[in-house]
């Protein structure tokens, strides 16, 4: 029996090569695929962990329905995604064109290392210096202020519910040194130059080039990012939880930070496990979405 053929341009690989896979695969089925199962499984039990949990089907979810915590966390982390795609992308954006109209290799290659830099910082170090310099006391935001006589504009900026979310998503300013920094400088760093030549040649000015040349040629890359950012607002909290806890009164409550309370302080692990589930077909949901319109765009674009 003749075999198929591999695709022109494409080198058969034998299949022993796979084996190394096994390994990976292995600790994707540890630690992504049966704990993902495992919380579906226990969000139709009233899970007591080391006891006997009593199967309640569908009890969980329709608890969830009249959990008016967990819709409104929602509606943070909607202002949170606004926030992100708008104010968090245009710093990074006009950083990279900065670094890109620089006319020295050089000179790009030191901005450029000095911006990404502190990504090589631990996140949650940077969420605790930002915690110190929102101290209602002795943090630096509110010295700074008391220093060029503006005490009147001191604040508990995250112990008072009207500022405590944009006190959290004004966490990291500039936001420069971010993945949408690096996809933008990548991108930017893709466009032939001879299209940068044509431009001056007709004349087009920076803000021209911005608008005709360098965003149009980086859509793909804001497609990516638009999805990335769906995912990471939807498992958002981290910041939140060293910061806030989700308060005061709830101002700061994001969806992981409810799942986490209705384990640990509720103590009603099904009902985590119910919301947890949601998150994650959610999460499951953009992922697939977002593969899916990307192979129709390549068969349109190959067409």
């Amino acid at each position: 029996m003749i075999g198929r053929k591999a695709p022109p341009g494409r080198r058969r690989i034998p299949w022993g090569v796979y084996l190394v896979l096994l390994p990976t695969f292995a600790a994707l089925a540890v630690f992504a695929y049966y704990p993902a199962l495992s919380g579906m499984l226990h969000s139709l039990y009233e899970w007591r962990p080391g006891f006997t949990s009593p199967f309640v089907g569908l009890e969980n979810y329709v608890t969830m329905f009249g959990d008016d915590l967990w819709w409104a966390s929602f509606r943070n982390i909607g202002i949170i995604f606004v926030w992100a795609v708008t104010l968090m992308w245009v710093f990074p954006l006009l950083a990279a064109e900065l670094v890109m109209s620089l006319s020295s290799e050089r000179l790009r290659f030191v901005f450029r290392t000095l911006l990404i830099l502190p990504l090589a910082f631990p996140a949650v170090v940077n969420v605790l210096l930002w915690q110190f310099m929102y101290d209602p006391r002795d943090g630096v935001v509110n010295s700074l202020l008391r220093a060029v006589g503006l005490d009147g504009l001191a604040s508990n900026w995250i112990g008072d519910p009207d500022t405590a979310l944009t006190a959290l998503m004004t966490v990291g300013f500039p936001w420069v040194a971010s993945l949408p920094f690096l996809v933008f400088l990548s991108a930017l760093q893709n466009v032939p130059a001879e299209i940068y030549q044509a431009a001056e040649v007709d004349g087009a000015g920076r803000l021209r080039r911005l608008w005709s040349i360098d965003l149009p040629m980086m859509l793909r890359d804001v497609k990516l990012l638009l999805v990335m950012a769906v995912i990471a607002v939807l498992q958002y909290g981290m910041q939140a939880h060293i910061m806030t806890k989700g308060g005061p009164d709830n101002a700061t409550q994001v969806p992981v930070l409810r799942m986490l309370d209705a384990a640990f302080l509720d103590t009603d692990w099904g009902y985590a496990a119910a919301l947890g589930t949601v998150l994650f077909v959610l999460t499951l949901a953009v992922s697939v979405g977002a593969l899916l319109a990307g192979r129709r765009g390549g068969r349109n674009a190959r067409a």
